[in-house]
């Protein structure tokens, strides 16, 4: 049985435990006891603001950080076979959703632009066509890399109503880059900016690393000040997490069996995640002291800190689309790995890190039939409890925070009756309730990786605990 921590308790094992963008985890799902008919499901949700999301799991290259379910330099055929099998889903999806309105869309991986322009086009088209996304109205977003980035590709996204770039930096220092197993110059870099900034997208986001093995304070605010430099609209910052099956977590752990057990690096892989590796020798982890500095070098620039990650500029345009809901909307998943949510199921296909079990997974997707896609065969069941837990969790960890009015409407209770351990954050001073609003406060954000496993139910942490996944 797992021992429920107190949240003092949490935070003393430190500030960075894991990235609560999603509950339960994936690590959580299991095989379903019976294949569910994604028509039923649907039938009982509120089909007015969906979010549409496009997994397309190939890259140029496999970073030495990812865990993602991604696989590299896909042989043509198969990322062709993919495509087909993706429309083929939407036309499926057409008949068992019913009558429906997408609030947002998105392209992820994986590296998108990793297809071909001719092979974008066909799913923006086919999003159009069999879900009936309106392109133009609808904002939608694409992931990108900067060895990906061509013209071509890019008008293709405009033209199909694209609105929002993300694109992974990671770090303009070069020896940084070579920590994470990711060779890449920054005139690439320059060069792919230059291009989105040329095709006129309304937001450019860039991500960057830190906790990277060698960053320093310096060199960390250097890679900073580079990325503000393109006056990008948004800016995700993600401490670096090392998972086992990586390729930075299974060096990590040779390195570690080199020292001798309990020497070392060994001390930073446990579990699930593996601390970021500070000094690259062992040392201090470093992480929250990069964060600060960040933060209040990007507040100064007039960003706005949305959440422990994401900020955003000043200059960004207001979102003017429908209006999306992440904690009571749901999601269309499409695509091998891509998960869909809806109240009481989020399920998907099996999930890899490795090459093999990653290829096997995306053939069996591309062989699929039409009832095999309109059925969920590997998620997980939420009942009561892991509805509400979902909803504070999601509510909590971005701006605004977690309004008790939105609560009580949909659970009809007091969140602090139903989850009395949420007193503990204001007692610890992590976050202020104004009786209206439980929001974090600047040293709650900074703990968002601890507060945020430290909500999920004892259930999700027994069946997602060794998962490396």
């Amino acid at each position: 049985m797992l021992k429920t921590l107190s949240l003092a308790d949490a935070m003393r094992r430190g500030a960075y435990q894991t990235y609560s963008y999603s509950y339960p985890h994936k690590s959580a799902y299991r095989a379903l006891a019976a294949p569910r008919a994604l028509d039923a499901l649907w039938a009982a949700e509120d089909r007015s603001a969906l979010f549409a999301y496009v997994h397309l799991p190939f890259c140029t290259m496999r970073c030495g950080f990812c865990n993602l379910f991604a696989m590299a330099q896909p042989d043509d055929a198969l990322v062709d076979a993919y495509v087909d099998a993706v429309v083929r889903q939407m036309q499926v999806m057409d008949r068992v959703l019913g009558e429906r309105r997408f609030a947002r869309l998105a392209l992820g991986g994986g590296t998108p632009t990793f297809l071909s322009a001719g092979q974008l086009e066909r799913i923006y088209a086919g999003a159009g066509r069999w879900l009936g996304i309106d392109l133009a109205a609808t904002p939608s977003g694409i992931e990108v890399s900067p060895e990906t980035v061509t013209r071509e590709r890019l008008q293709v996204c405009r033209a199909m109503g694209v609105r929002r770039v993300s694109m992974g930096i990671q770090s303009f220092a070069e020896a940084e880059m070579r920590a994470l197993a990711r060779p890449q110059q920054n005139r690439v870099v320059a060069e792919a900016i230059a291009e989105i900034r040329h095709a006129g997208f309304e937001v450019m986001n860039l991500d960057l690393i830190y906790g990277i093995a060698g960053q320093t304070p310096a060199s960390w605010l250097a890679s900073l000040d580079s990325a503000l430099a393109f006056a990008p609209e948004e800016l995700y910052l993600y401490p670096l997490y090392v998972r086992a099956p990586t390729g930075l977590g299974k060096l990590a752990i040779r390195r570690a069996d080199q020292l001798g057990a309990g020497g070392g690096i060994s001390s930073g892989i446990s579990g699930e995640v593996a601390g970021g590796m500070g000094d690259g020798k062992g040392g201090e982890d470093l992480r929250q002291t990069l964060y600060l500095l960040a933060r209040d070098r990007l507040r100064a620039a007039g960003y706005r800190q949305v959440s422990m990650r994401m900020f955003r500029a000043p200059h960004a345009p207001q979102d003017d689309g429908p209006v999306y809901c992440c904690q009571d909307d749901g999601m269309v998943g499409l695509g091998a790995g891509a998960r869909s949510y809806t109240r009481t199921l989020h399920w998907s296909t099996h999930y890899a890190v490795e090459r093999a079990a990653t290829r096997d997974i995306v053939q069996d997707f591309i062989a699929h039939d039409d009832g095999q896609f309109a059925h969920a065969r590997y998620g997980f069941e939420l009942d009561g409890e892991e509805q509400r837990r979902r909803h504070v969790i999601q509510s909590l960890l971005t701006e605004p925070g977690l309004s008790h009015a939105a609560y009580a409407q949909r659970f009809g209770a007091d969140v602090l009756d139903e989850l009395p351990q949420l007193r503990e954050l204001v007692a610890l001073e992590l976050a202020d309730d104004d009786g209206t609003l439980l929001a974090l406060n600047e040293r709650g954000i900074a703990y968002a990786d601890t507060i945020g496993p430290w909500l999920a139910s004892t259930r999700v942490r027994g069946m997602s605990a060794g998962d490396t996944c």
